[in-house]
This record gives structure tokens, sequence and C-alpha cells, in this order.
């Protein structure tokens, strides 16, 4: 049976300061962690065996999943770090290292493994890819969309021959010198084989050490370019893009929860809202036990999450408030992500409560 193997040690620096308290698979989309959508498509996909590797801030994965039979998979989690002066520290052993270390201990890799990032969201035919990889008889294979030329730079991109099979990897190369522009979605599928090739104990990476090592040997290496969403959370003013696309109905597979109240606007369990008296405009959602209080105006695409609280007088558009943020009266928040102690516009600028700097008033609910 086939096994999968998720990739979630990394400390998404890029997406900061999401990732400040929180693993950057747990950022929430829609109020579901990223992760979640990735268990759920593997399932539906009959992979029921999973092994995470993980590190920093790792038990808010791990007691989110647990064992994965909620999803009717089943979860494994294996921890990469050191101790130093008698604390432990998290210590990535890079994506292909995690995965050594993963068969150093039980062999886990005993069949046919598909590996993904946890920061990426896809709907791939896993059953079809598996099949194409089947009849190549490859050990390898990398899963590869077309992306713009002048976009080549934040991808690593992937180099093959007329029939596929891949010669060469650039990671993020200038548009000019790009040799493709055949983007890693960073969706692989390896045969044992391949583990056994990565070396022991050591940090080690999939792209720029382990695809090279395939590609020097001859090892029959190949890469798939197939139609299918792939909704990479690589930088802050994704996480955003995406939140807005979502919201208005552009990717297919995501539904707004809640009870829709009136056209383009959902809300959760006991919210406290005086429709009469306020303008808010769909796409919204507002989460359970929100208080929006009367002369406030919404525009969507925004979500407010739950035990929020958005106070008289104020206007938030295109805007994320994570839990129990408040955003003081008349105020105006326009294409930010909001938490209760930041603030993110849609460049990746930050600003914190407290900012004497700043126009702007936020903070939390709970207070």
């Amino acid at each position: 049976m086939t096994k999968a193997m998720i990739l979630a040690a990394g400390q998404g620096m890029r997406v900061r300061p999401l990732t400040r308290n929180l693993p950057k698979p747990m950022v929430p989309i829609l109020g579901k962690p990223l992760l979640e959508y990735i268990i759920e498509h593997l399932a539906r996909n009959g992979v029921r065996e999973i092994m995470m590797n993980v590190a920093y801030n790792h038990y808010k994965i791990e007691n989110f999943f647990g064992d994965g039979s909620r999803w009717g998979v089943e979860i494994g989690y294996s921890y990469e770090g050191v101790r130093e002066h008698g604390d432990i520290t998290p210590k990535p052993l890079g994506s292909a290292g995690g995965m050594r270390h993963i068969q150093e201990l039980g062999g886990f890799f005993d069949d046919t493994t598909v590996v993904l990032c946890g920061d990426a969201i896809i709907d791939l035919d896993l059953r079809a890819a598996l099949k194409e990889h089947w009849l190549k008889n490859a050990l390898a294979s990398v899963i590869t969309l077309p992306v713009p030329r002048e976009e080549v730079k934040n991808y690593g991109v992937v180099v093959t021959d007329e029939n596929n099979r891949v010669l060469s990897f650039q990671e993020k190369p200038s548009p000019a010198q790009a040799k493709s522009n055949l983007a890693s979605t960073g969706i692989y599928i390896f045969e044992p084989q391949v583990i056994d090739l990565i070396p022991s104990k050591q940090v080690f990476d999939i792209g720029s050490e382990l695809f090279p090592m395939l590609v020097e040997r001859g090892l029959p290496f190949f890469a798939q370019t197939r139609p299918f969403n792939w909704i990479d959370i690589g930088r802050l003013t994704d996480y955003w893009a995406v939140q807005q696309r979502v919201l208005r109905g552009e990717v297919e597979g995501f539904s707004i929860p809640g009870k829709q109240v009136r056209p383009g606007v959902w809300v959760g369990l006991n919210v406290q809202v005086n429709w009469d008296e306020v303008n808010i405009q769909g796409p919204v959602y507002i989460g359970s036990n929100t208080r929006v209080e009367a002369g406030a105006t919404i525009t969507g695409p925004t979500w407010i999450a739950r035990g929020s609280h958005v106070r008289s007088g104020t206007r938030v558009e295109q805007c994320i408030l994570f839990d129990y943020t408040r955003i003081s009266n008349d105020q105006v928040f326009v294409d930010k992500i909001v938490s209760p102690q930041y603030c993110v516009d849609r460049s990746g600028d930050t600003i914190y409560v407290g900012d004497e700097d700043s126009p702007l008033r936020w903070g939390d609910a709970r207070a």
C-alpha cells in the first residue's frame, strides 16, 4: 500500500509573523490548518499511513492531529532536534535527511511513498500520478507545473529531455538563466531504494542534493506534468491572496463554514450583529461569538475569526482577522492580516500592538 510523508519541520520564516508561535502547516485557511486539507486529500486518494517530520512548535501539530483516526488515517511523528545546554532545541535534518532518520528507526518506507510539503494545498489525482510512476518503472518522480517565465525565480526548476527524464535541477534561477519553466511543486514519489541513497545522520535536502545525485547516477528519475490546482503558501503575500481567492469562490473544493444569513454573508454560532445598523458586503464570514457594533462597515472578501470584536465606526475591507481580534472605534483596515498581537499588510510590512507611530488601533478581544 502506498504511504505518504509530509514535510512539516520547517520554521516558515518567509511567512512571519504568522509563524512566530505557530508551525507553518498550521496556518489557517477558512479556519482550518493547511495541513488538514493535505491529510483529507491523502485520505480521499486511499493513502492510510502517513509520517510527518516535525520540529518547531511540534506539539501544536501533534495535539491537533493525534493519531489521525478522525480523518481515517494513521499518523506518526518524527521529531528533529538536539539537546543543547540541557534544553531540547529544534534542529531540522532537511527534507531528505528527515526521511533517512525515519527509515533508520523503523523502516517505514518499505513501499512506494508520496512526499508532500506541508505548506501547499493540492487537488492532484494521486492515483493517476502513481500509475504513471509505475508504468515508467521510475525510482523517483517529481510533479511539475509550468509557470510564467518571469516567476521562475520563486521556484526550483526541473529540466527534462523529450521523454520527461530529469536532466538537471535549478534552484530559483533568474528568468534569463532558467533552462525551463517547469516548477517543482514539492510533490515527489519515491521507491524505497531512493531513501537508501540518503546519507545517514546529516542534514540533506531533496531538491539541491538528492535530485542531483539521482541524475548523476543515471537512475530512472522522471518529471510528470499534469493539470491540477497547486496553492503554494510560500510567502506572506501568497497567504493573503489565497484567502481572497478562496472567499471569492475561485478555488474548487473549499466551502465557507457556518450559515448563510444573506447573500454572500456567512456566520458561525452566537454572533452579535445589528443587521439594520451595519453595512456588510460579501463575501464575508463572521465567526462564532463575534460582535459587530452598529455603524461598522465590512467589505469582502473578509474573514473574521471566532471571538472577535469590530467596534462602531470602523471600516474593515478585504481583511483576515484571526481569533479574538478587536478592532477599535473609527478605524480603517484595508488589505490587512490582523491578530491580537500584530497587523500585516499585503506586502508583508508588520506593525505590532502599541506601536505609537501607527495610526491603527486594535487589540485582544478577550481583554
